[in-house]
């Protein structure tokens, strides 16, 4: 049995049996039932818990005269996300700023909890990549036909010469779901290269040397939520324009 994180054994603590529970009812009972929650799962939740508990942090510490790091840090965010998805997505961004800017942070977080000596980084598990590309998928599709309707995103899908559409349509749908391929793989297969560069270096040469290993994994994490966030971004601008 691996050895379980001090998050990862709280969680286990207080939701063992929900989370057994409902494991058994979707088919995928526990190898442990008394420890059903994994550490890379348990990395995902404080992540997210991190997050949530700074931007309340910065909700109920707005001050106009006297802004704190928290706020400033928070607005150098918004600036930077934002004037990215008004490049990418145009008029109307605002819509969709906060899923694209949770996504950079989610992925960004994630990625550098393999800085920490002793802990792994999820992004290298392919189901966390899996499941943050499907969110997306699903985001974009879903504002996709909101925005343009059904028959709309449908006429988006098959291209604007109507007699090549039986033949376009079905390209479209394989690389619309292929996407979600290319954001998982993408992740999944620099950060695992990344965690098992570092861990290859650790393990030969345990002092000095290692250190450059870790910048070099903090700007593939880095490099990753960009590439994420910006594709995420580009998938939404083209779901949800008129210009087609």
């Amino acid at each position: 049995m691996p050895h379980l994180y001090w998050i990862t054994r709280l969680l286990n603590f207080f939701f063992a049996g929900a989370a057994t529970a409902l494991l058994k009812w979707v088919g995928l009972p526990p190898a442990n039932p008394a420890a059903p929650i994994n550490n890379i799962f348990s990395l995902e939740v404080l992540v997210a818990f991190c997050l949530v508990v700074f931007f309340l942090i910065v909700r109920f510490t707005l001050s106009v005269e006297k802004p704190n790091f928290a706020q400033h840090l928070a607005e150098l965010i918004h600036e930077f996300s934002g004037s990215h998805a008004d490049q990418i997505i145009g008029h109307g961004y605002e819509k969709y700023q906060g899923f694209i800017t949770a996504v950079l942070l989610f992925v960004l977080f994630n990625n550098l909890c393999g800085l920490f000596p002793g802990v792994e980084t999820p992004t290298s598990a392919p189901v966390v990549p899996l499941g943050i590309a499907a969110c997306t998928f699903l985001f974009y599709n879903f504002h996709g036909i909101r925005e343009q309707g059904i028959v709309g995103y449908m006429k988006h899908l098959a291209g604007p010469i109507w007699w090549i559409a039986p033949l376009l349509f079905p390209i479209e749908i394989i690389s619309h779901f292929a996407r979600i391929m290319s954001l998982t793989i993408r992740l999944y297969a620099n950060m695992f290269a990344s965690d098992l560069v570092t861990l290859v270096f650790f393990s030969l040469i345990p002092v000095a040397i290692p250190a450059v290993f870790l910048g070099l994994h903090a700007f593939v994490s880095i490099i990753q939520a960009y590439v994420f966030f910006l594709l995420s971004a580009i998938y939404l601008g083209i779901a949800v324009s008129h210009e087609h």
